[in-house]
Order: C-alpha cells, then structure tokens, then sequence
C-alpha cells in the first residue's frame, strides 16, 4: 500500500479482526493460512443499513457511455446501487431504470462500480474478497484490479487483473484473466466451474489472487486454477510489480454477456462480505 493511503484509512476499514460469517457455500480457510499472512488492509463493510461503504476507501464512479465493452448500465453514486446492509456486507445493485441518458439513449438500467484507486493499494501479496454473486443471463460481475498508475500511463500499459469475472448465463462458471501492454488478448485466461452444477448465486464463495515479482496466481475457496508466469508474456512488458488498486462492479449487458432476457430478476444484488489485503 502507499504510505501516503494508509493515514487516511479510517479505523473500521484498518481492523484486523475477523470478518462475520453470514451464511455461504465455501469453507473456512486453512488455520495455517490465516495465521502465516499479515493482514495490511481490510475492509468489513460494517455500518448501518443503507450507509455508503467507507468514503477513506472507495470511490463510487459515475456514467453510462458503455465503459469500453457497450455495457447498458449507468453507474451511480446513489446508495440505492451500493451500500451496507447492516449485517456486515456491501450490497451492489443493478435494477431497472427508465432515467438519465446512456450511450444508446435512455438509460434502461442503474448500477455500481467501486474502486479504491488513488486511497488503497495493494502491493505485491495477496488480495481476496469474499463474494455472494447475482443470478441471471445478461449480467456481469467483477472483482478486479488495475496499476495505480493508469491515470499517467493508461491501459494496458497500467495493467489489469481479472481476479473474477462471471457472465451471467454460465452462473457455475468465473474467468481470471492478466492483461498488459502487448498480450491485452494472449491466452492468459482461465475458468473455474463449480462441481455439481453449483452457482455462484447459491453461496459466498473466497475469490483471491497471489502475486509475487514472477507470477501471480488465482484461486477460489483456496483452489488454485490459474498461473500466469512472467516467461508467459514472453518479451512484452511485465507491469505487475506495482501497486494495484481494487475495483467492484456489477455490469448489465454488453459485448461479452449480451442483453438480459425479460427472465432475468432485477432488482440483482452481489453480496460483498469482506475485502482484505495481505503481506
């Protein structure tokens, strides 16, 4: 993390204690796990119902001009579309709208993308976020992370980290992908099914990605599915050695999920228990 973020975190998003365990799907992890990390940062989403998530760490981003992918949502700071649920968990919302203007006319939908760019980085290590995702074709969850230094260099060049990423008419399935400055669409994507025929809906599952200065690794509920080494990027940059900033978003439509069908239920709610950064 910047030394410079760290003095303005408040000292709810600071606490290292334990986050509390609503109801979910994946198990808890490994005692040794927990014990061999320091925890630098977390965040537990505590605070009243209806309360914004902690101003020290996330910015809420605005505008319906398609974020590069013709996404149908408009992004919101309305608490309506992001806020506590007093029960210690983040609750993004997409729902239906027939308001404000987007980049193919009247807004059809409202939502929210989260990112703590410019307030807390995460350095080399470890970041996970314990997340209960919507259900439904057409919709398009993401936790993910970019290089804090977008704004100078832009993308790809900054980088991007795709800890997770669901396309809503596959609800068993997430991707993980790595993109930089030559290899934005190298192969280096991996999907994780849940056994049985699960879904992501059904339960919280723990999305988490390991980085070291020569690779990076993802898992969920402690599996590991996905390395992506720096001989990958063959003589292309590596750019994953920096601090990286967290983003949380749930989009609707766009190139990759298509339209949601009339079928899809909206108000869609992904359910955010906790986010934390490790050492």
């Amino acid at each position: 993390m910047h030394g410079a973020v760290a003095a303005g975190l408040t000292a709810s998003t600071m606490a290292l204690a334990a986050c509390s365990s609503p109801s979910g799907s994946e198990p808890e992890p490994p005692a040794d796990q927990a014990t061999s990390r320091e925890t630098v940062w977390r965040d537990d989403f505590d605070g009243p119902r209806g309360a914004r998530p902690d101003p020290a760490a996330w910015t809420a981003q605005e505008g319906g001009d398609g974020w590069g992918n013709e996404e149908l949502q408009r992004y919101t700071t309305d608490p309506a579309n992001a806020s506590l649920d007093g029960q210690g968990r983040l609750v993004i919302t997409a729902d239906r709208t027939r308001r404000g203007t987007c980049w193919y006319g009247r807004c059809q939908y409202t939502s929210a993308r989260l990112t703590t760019q410019g307030k807390v980085a995460a350095e080399p290590g470890r970041v996970e976020a314990r997340i209960q995702l919507p259900r439904g074709a057409g919709l398009w969850p993401a936790f993910w992370m970019m290089g804090e230094d977008l704004p100078q260099v832009g993308w790809p060049k900054a980088g991007e980290l795709d800890v997770m990423e669901l396309v809503g008419d596959q609800p068993g399935e997430i991707s993980s992908s790595v993109h930089g400055p030559g290899y934005v669409r190298a192969g280096l994507t991996a999907p994780y099914r849940l056994p049985d025929g699960a879904a992501f809906a059904d339960g919280f599952h723990t999305f988490a990605i390991d980085r070291s200065p020569s690779e990076i690794v993802f898992s969920v509920d402690g599996q590991e599915y996905h390395r992506v080494r720096r001989t990958d990027v063959g003589e292309n940059e590596w750019v994953f050695d920096q601090p990286f900033h967290i983003i949380l978003n749930l989009a609707v439509g766009g190139t990759w999920p298509k339209p949601p069908p009339p079928e899809t239920p909206f108000p869609a709610h992904m359910l955010v228990d906790y986010v934390a950064i490790y050492r």
